[in-house]
């Protein structure tokens, strides 16, 4: 400090002199990790006698001292710990002065909680298992693998049967049921799309009892939503066994007619075994968008077989002495059960809203490109070309037939019944194929949930994908049960109302208190006000449809045939 005093004793007598203490800015340097970077610690303070007063010095005019102490605080910096903290001036001199990068506590490889990147890794939170299973094994889908699937599922051979509805709600009444019905699916559909993502979790919900099970608890999801799903899937399977066998027996005798050479042709159940095995081939392929051309197949005969049933019906004109009054048989108890069941064969035209998750988990997702857009451009292209075959349908084959259409029959047996001489051969083997087709494509689709589940089983157990020729099996053996049920159990399309009633929760119920459960709209908004309307309205049908479905059964009787199929 010699040096120092000399200058300061040297200055003028003239100029003001303040007391303070002298803050010299040492200059040093240490070995980092990050190389040598120019660096400006703390100042060191140096405390100065009362006789001696001093000026603010320069960097230019100030001399580095020799030694400089830093505070205690920098002695133990986690940055400095690598290096000496004491140097002479001589070696500073020589060195490069640098700074040291601030090194916060958090990794560079971590974002913050709310960053972009953050969510977007969120977003592909996935099941480990979800690669070895059909369902969610490849997720290149699009929005036009969406509206193949949503075809094929939405228009089924359940759409040939609203005429019969109109026979005993009428004209009124049976448009504004099939339009609420038509409306209400469509809102509750949207609702399932929004929900296949929860962005709060970054889960994404791929199967439907999944969705229900993560909002209502397992022991309720299951017991709410299992044997309806269960019902939906492989009960659909066997009654298209039926209705496909049934109408390749009809297109063999329409083909051959009284000409046919062949004095012992199929029986129908033999034509059952034909139908299976087709699908059981088909069944082969090894997931949900592998089948994106046989579902595209199937929504185009469907929309085919649609087109035709009521064109041809219409251009051949109503039958003879034909009535469009509402058919009222029996007491006021049976009219009104007779009522319940139309609504109930309405409310059963409209399923696949248990495929809708899991067609959507076929598409790739993030935060940025949300699997909802152009999930929902497909399924609004999809309804698109539904209402204009159901509606045309329904209303066309009412006008044609009446109240003509035989009670357990369809569009199609009404065809054949009153039009069968009229119409030409090819025209209605053309139908028949149509319909044929649809069916098989149909088995693959509603099937593929049940080939989740038993794949699903094995993958659990052996932490492992199931080998191809294990799935083999497992596919093969879901079709023959389903046929043999079918073979079993011909009479399952006269329980059409209260499969409807049992099944109409999934389409029309459960999604409403989903939305509630998982978005927590605001308390008397207009959407807590709605979808707790329809969900609360949706159970009450439910278990009305159940009883009237039960009491028509019932009262007019089902021929109960097994291992029979006429």
């Amino acid at each position: 400090m010699a040096g120092v005093e000399d200058q300061v004793s040297s200055l003028p007598n003239s100029l003001p002199i303040t007391p303070r203490t002298v803050n010299t800015a040492p200059m040093f340097h240490h070995d980092d990790q990050f190389g040598s970077l120019p660096i400006t610690p703390r100042t060191a303070s140096v405390a100065q006698t009362p006789s001696i007063v001093s000026l603010p010095i320069t960097p230019r005019t100030a001399r580095t001292p020799s030694i400089v102490s830093l505070p205690p605080s920098q002695f133990h910096s986690p940055s400095l710990s690598r290096s000496p903290l004491l140097l002479t001036g001589d070696h500073a001199a020589n060195k490069p002065v640098k700074t040291p990068r601030s090194r916060g506590l958090t990794p560079r490889f971590i974002t913050p909680l709310g960053s972009p990147l953050r969510k977007a890794l969120k977003m592909t939170r996935l099941d480990p298992q979800d690669a070895w299973l059909p369902i969610t094994e490849s997720r290149n889908g699009n929005a036009f693998y969406a509206a193949f699937h949503t075809l094929c599922s939405g228009i089924g051979i359940q759409a040939l049967v609203l005429p019969v509805a109109f026979t005993i709600l009428g004209w009124a009444w049976g448009i504004i049921g099939l339009t609420v019905a038509f409306v209400w699916q469509l809102y509750t559909l949207y609702l399932m799309v929004q929900l296949h993502e929860n962005h709060e979790t970054g889960l994404r919900y791929s199967r439907y009892l999944q969705l229900a099970c993560a909002t209502f608890g397992e022991q309720l999801g299951k017991l709410s939503s299992a044997f309806p799903l269960g019902y939906l899937s492989a009960g659909t399977c066997c009654a298209l066994i039926i209705i496909g066998g049934s109408t390749a027996k009809l297109l063999y005798e329409t083909l051959c007619g009284a000409t046919c050479s062949n004095p012992k042709p199929l029986t129908v159940v033999e034509w059952y075994l034909v139908f299976t095995c087709v699908a059981v081939v088909l069944a082969q392929l090894p997931n949900l968008n592998s089948i994106a051309g046989i579902s595209l197949i199937g929504a185009l005969t469907a929309v085919g077989y649609c087109t035709a049933l009521w064109t041809v019906s219409v251009a051949e004109g109503r039958l003879p002495n034909v009535s469009y009054e509402p058919v009222r048989k029996g007491s006021q108890v049976n009219r009104i059960f007779d009522l319940l069941n139309a609504f109930g064969i309405i409310a059963f035209a409209f399923r696949g809203h248990n495929l809708i998750l899991e067609i959507q988990a076929t598409m790739p997702s993030s935060e940025k490109h949300p699997s909802r857009v152009p999930m929902w451009r497909g399924v609004q292209f999809a309804y698109l070309l539904i209402a204009m075959c159901l509606f045309p349908l329904a209303i066309g084959g009412y006008w044609a037939y009446g109240h003509l259409i035989p009670a357990n029959g369809s569009v199609l047996t009404a065809l054949f019944a009153f039009h069968s001489q009229d119409v030409s051969r090819s025209v209605l083997a053309l139908i028949s194929i149509f319909v044929i087709v649809n069916a098989v494509s149909s088995f693959q689709l509603y099937g593929m949930p049940m080939f989740d589940d038993m794949e699903s089983a094995y993958t659990t157990r052996c932490k492992k994908a199931c080998p191809w020729w294990l799935r083999s099996i497992f596919r093969a053996i879901f079709g023959f049960v389903c046929f043999f049920i079918a073979v079993a159990l011909p009479f399952l399309g006269s329980f059409t109302g209260l499969i409807g009633g049992i099944a109409l929760p999934i389409t029309f119920a459960h999604p409403c208190f989903m939305w509630l459960k998982v978005k927590k709209p605001k308390k008397y908004s207009l959407s807590w006000w709605v979808n707790w309307g329809l969900g609360l309205l949706g159970m009450g049908l439910s278990g009305i449809l159940i009883a009237a479905g039960l009491y028509v059964v019932i009262d007019t009787g089902v021929k109960i045939s097994f291992f029979n199929p006429q």
